[in-house]
Order: structure tokens, then C-alpha cells, then sequence
């Protein structure tokens, strides 16, 4: 078991999630208003993305990004940042026999660019996800090729930030140790994500396995969307890692209520406290992930 436990709380994601709770924030006012919230709860990081504050729907806008950045820097509280570089990866494949016809749910990218406000910006930590997966029900695809991962851990390495690896399935971690053996990542982080259509599911013997093919001594954490948010929070600490919660994974504090980022957040802290375990601070989460304070 973990008795010393970072919680990163992921505050808003790109899914059509805001029209499903008016608790999602979606300006950077909104956003940042809800890491600071997370962060008085007791969160130790918060994940950022942003969205297009007229629609609500997801966005690369670097400015949005600045703007959600400034605005917690200059808050009242003290917060490690994870911004995603996951968007610009998603393909609709064509219905039917038209498979070339992509569908407007396509936001295709190359790695370098998806790393723009990375770059821009210069967080403390940033997310690679490391492998292609079928993304829900229908004809999405996230892609991040070997070559486009490869392209995009030496970027991270060069700007000095912190990779954090998103696990979606095995292949994904075999491929991650594959590029830290290869030299292009340094000290990353790592985060197995559980229950997302069609990756690896979220239950007990998948994180275990999971677990058990990680790196020696790396720092990581783990999570389950929906209803498993809590279950795979207590799972990942009995494991010897850290966990995620949030409103991009998961909308529902009860059955039939609706959550806040901070309420999830002091949820999965009474969780670790009743477990035996503590929530560490910023300062303890970057001495633990080796992080420079930026």
C-alpha cells in the first residue's frame, strides 16, 4: 500500500460532458476557479484542458490555455499543473464503405504541434498518450503513432517538462518502455487509465497486471471512469500508487448527484485517510516526482 498519496484531480477533459452537468467548467475563468477549489479540497495536481467557451467543446486555442495558467498562478493556492497534449489525435472514420470520408469528429494533428502550448507555456508536468485506441462505440480513433510518440517524448525531454504516460492498454505500456529504453523520456510519470471503450477495462486484475509490468520505482497512478472512479482510487492505493478524480472521468459523487472537482476530490481523500494512508501537499508531490516548481 501507498501511505503517502498525490491526487491529481482532472477538472473538465474534452467529452460532451458540459451539457450532462452544469457543474463542468468550460471558460478559463471556470476552469481555474475549479483548480482552485480542487486544490483547497486537497488535491495535490490539477490536469487541464480547455474548451471553446461558446461551445463548450473541446479546444487547442493556446491562448485558452494561457489564460487558465495565468489565472491560477496568480491565485491563492499552491497546485502542480498537468496540462494535457493529448488533443489533435482524434480520426472519425468514414460510415461504411466510405472509410476515407473522416467525420467531423476528426482533429487530426502531428505531435509537434500538439505540444504547442506545451511549449508556450511550460508546465510542470504534461500527458503523452502512448498508443492508438478505438475510442467509444462507433468509428473514432485516438492515433499517436510509434513515430509521432517518438517525435513527441523527445519534445517533452528538450522543453524540461515532465511526461506523464497514459496508459489506455498493455501495448501502450509495453511501447512506453520501449522509449524510455530507447533514452527519449526522462524520470516520466505514469497513468493507467481504466474503463475507457474499448482499452483495458477497469477491474482489480487489469491494474494488477498493469502494475506488476511497470518500471521499477517509477511514480504512478491510476483510475476508472463513471461509478469505478472510487473503487479503482482504492484499488490504485492497496496497489502502491496515486489516483485521479474528477469531472472528466466521472460526473456523480452519489447515485443520481451530481459532483464538484472539489467534492471528488475530498472524497477520494477520506478514502486514503480511512485506508491509513495521507494526502501529500504540492511541495511533497514535486519533491516525490522530482518536479522543479516553475
Amino acid at each position: 500500500m501507498n501511505h503517502d498519496v498525490i491526487i491529481t484531480c482532472a477538472l473538465t477533459g474534452a467529452g460532451d460532458t458540459a451539457s450532462k452537468s452544469h457543474l463542468v467548467p468550460v471558460t478559463p475563468k471556470q476552469i481555474a476557479e475549479s483548480a482552485v477549489e480542487a486544490a483547497k479540497a486537497g488535491a495535490t495536481v490539477v490536469h487541464c484542458h480547455v474548451r471553446d467557451p461558446q461551445t463548450g467543446r473541446f479546444s487547442r486555442d493556446v491562448a485558452l490555455y494561457r489564460e487558465v495558467m495565468e489565472r491560477i498562478r496568480e491565485a491563492d493556492v499552491d497546485i502542480i499543473v498537468n496540462l494535457t497534449a493529448g488533443m489533435g489525435g482524434d480520426l472519425e472514420i468514414g460510415p461504411g464503405e466510405t472509410p476515407l470520408e473522416f467525420g467531423p469528429g476528426t482533429d487530426l494533428i502531428g505531435p509537434l504541434e500538439r505540444l504547442a502550448h506545451v511549449e508556450a507555456l511550460l508546465p510542470e508536468i504534461c500527458t503523452l498518450d502512448c498508443g492508438t485506441l478505438n475510442f467509444g462505440d462507433g468509428n473514432s480513433i485516438y492515433v499517436s503513432t510509434p513515430a509521432q510518440l517518438r517525435a513527441g517524448a523527445k519534445r517533452i525531454t528538450e522543453l524540461g517538462v515532465k511526461a506523464e504516460l497514459e496508459i489506455f492498454d498493455t501495448g501502450h505500456l509495453w511501447f512506453a518502455k520501449q522509449m524510455i529504453k530507447e533514452g527519449l523520456l526522462d524520470d516520466p510519470l505514469f497513468q493507467l487509465c481504466l474503463g475507457i471503450p474499448w482499452g483495458a477495462p477497469a477491474d482489480t486484475t487489469t491494474m494488477k497486471a498493469m502494475v506488476d509490468n511497470l518500471p521499477a520505482n517509477v511514480t504512478w497512478a491510476g483510475f476508472g471512469i463513471g461509478r469505478m472512479q472510487m473503487p479503482m482510487a482504492a484499488q490504485a492505493v492497496l496497489l502502491g500508487g496515486n489516483v485521479r478524480v474528477g469531472l472528466e472521468d466521472n460526473l456523480y459523487l452519489d447515485r443520481g448527484v451530481l459532483a464538484s472537482n472539489g467534492q471528488l476530490v475530498e472524497r477520494a481523500a477520506e478514502i486514503i485517510t480511512r485506508m491509513g494512508g495521507r494526502v501529500l501537499s504540492p511541495a511533497e508531490g514535486r519533491e516525490k516526482m522530482n518536479l522543479k516548481r516553475r
